[in-house]
């Protein structure tokens, strides 16, 4: 092999390397000092055959214009910033928990110098644990602006198997409106409900 290949061949592996070991900087996300898109998020639990360990939550956002990020190295493609912030769901009666979700809570910004990122809501999730499942009940942006609300199913049985200490899923995502009504009725009665609601009350 020439030296003139050698170099080059050199060369590329060194380039190639360096693109693959310099990682896209994470942003200094901040908080909006001052944010005004309020709403009140309700959960309420219908039919749960128990107790749940623990219940939480947190709100998923994302920026939305990609044109603000920079392509990674070697694959070219764009990953758009994402942060989760908690979502305190505090236990007004039996079954209905409250929080306060900011649609404006993280503050837009210019990270790359490729101009301002814009960030959105993407979800509201819920987590309600028994031992080591979670029970995960989603409110997606959509609903959240419409002011809307989202049912999810949960089978009792498995509630109760996850009690005894039986194996689970970690995640359980339940089953929308559509698919419960296409079930026997048998299997409806052993199914429980968590729905999550949005109500506007900007500041």
């Amino acid at each position: 092999m020439s030296k003139r290949l050698t170099s080059s061949l050199i060369l590329f592996l060194t380039l190639i390397t360096s693109a693959c070991g310099s990682p896209m900087k994470t942003p200094d996300i901040k908080q909006n000092p001052h944010p005004k898109m309020r709403y009140e998020i309700t959960m309420t639990i219908q039919g749960a055959p128990g107790p749940f360990d623990s219940i939480s939550g947190f709100v998923q956002y994302k920026v939305s214009n990609d044109r603000c990020v920079p392509l990674t190295p070697v694959s070219g493609a764009t990953l758009p910033p994402e942060k989760s912030v908690p979502l305190e769901l505090s236990h007004v009666s039996d079954n209905v928990y409250k929080g306060t979700l900011y649609v404006d809570l993280l503050q837009d910004e210019d990270y790359y110098g490729l101009g301002v990122c814009h960030w959105a809501v993407v979800a509201a999730t819920a987590s309600l644990k028994v031992k080591k499942a979670d029970f995960s009940p989603d409110l997606f942006a959509e609903s959240v602006l419409k002011q809307a609300s989202e049912t999810r199913y949960f089978s009792k049985k498995q509630f109760e198997a996850v009690g005894r200490g039986e194996l689970a899923p970690p995640v359980v995502s339940g089953v929308l409106p559509a698919e419960y009504r296409n079930l026997k009725p048998e299997w409806q009665q052993d199914m429980f409900s968590v729905t999550l609601s949005a109500k506007e009350d900007f500041q």
